[in-house]
């Protein structure tokens, strides 16, 4: 992800509160350039809220960790979040409104995760050994436009700590079935949520529109090319991560 929130938020007509009391402010990790995001780094999603009960809701940018903390995790000795368990990164579509870690998010706490692209990786066996390769591939928006995944948010606040105090904000991103050319490289892609269908899914005064779990709305939109293996290190974080991968340079 490239694009400054503010930036994100006059294109998508949204509010800007990725740094106010409701985007995780004073966070020393505030979104910026990212070539090779990591789990549990402040990412910009898209949600839509009432500013008073009544009013209409609006689009809003806000910070948020990558890696869902749900309100009911406990609080460790430190005051942060004692969760001991996987990291909530991804939410299986066919699982949001049955799981226990995202049913209660699902019901109103929906949003959209935008991103240039994303990587995966498909194995390449080499022959004659046991070992497995893998290739990294960058997938993206043909059209250079962003694209925006379903997504999942919630609030956590430490134990006894005020319910008007700042809380943490964390999001984990949706997954289903790969489709189309992507299905060459994983069985599994975020779902895609087409501009047409943005509001519909962030509508916090409207139940889920299951429609949306099943299907693939900017599959069409998708290109795919194998990078370099730099981006296998979250150590390297440049705009060479998403460059075509060089040929291999041939022997004689």
């Amino acid at each position: 992800m490239t694009t400054d929130p503010a930036l994100l938020a006059q294109k998508i007509q949204a509010i800007d509160e990725s740094t106010s009391a409701g985007g995780n402010a004073g966070d020393k990790d505030t979104p910026g350039p990212n070539y090779n995001v990591a789990p549990t780094t402040t990412i910009s999603s898209v949600v839509k809220r009432h500013t008073e009960p009544d009013d209409e809701s609006t689009r809003r940018v806000r910070s948020m960790r990558w890696g869902l903390v749900p309100p009911w995790v406990k609080t460790a000795e430190d005051g942060s979040p004692d969760n001991k368990g996987p990291l909530l990164i991804n939410a299986r579509a066919d699982k949001v409104t049955t799981s226990p870690a995202f049913r209660n998010s699902a019901k109103n706490k929906r949003c959209l995760i935008p991103m240039d692209g994303w990587y995966e990786w498909k194995p390449n066996p080499a022959a004659g050994t046991k070992k497995v390769a893998k290739t990294p591939f960058y997938m993206y928006g043909a059209d250079g436009e962003l694209l925006f995944m379903a997504g999942l948010w919630s609030t956590w606040r430490p134990a006894g700590a005020p319910k008007d105090s700042t809380p943490l904000l964390s999001c984990t991103i949706i997954t289903t079935d790969a489709a189309g050319p992507l299905a060459d490289i994983h069985d599994r892609m975020p779902l895609t949520i087409s501009e047409r269908d943005w509001d519909r899914w962030l509508d916090p005064d409207a139940p889920i529109d299951e429609g949306l779990l099943r299907g693939h709305g900017d599959l069409d939109r998708i290109a795919i090319r194998e990078v370099s293996r730099l981006v296998n290190s979250v150590r390297n974080n440049g705009p060479e991560l998403i460059e075509p991968a060089e040929p291999e340079s041939a022997l004689f």
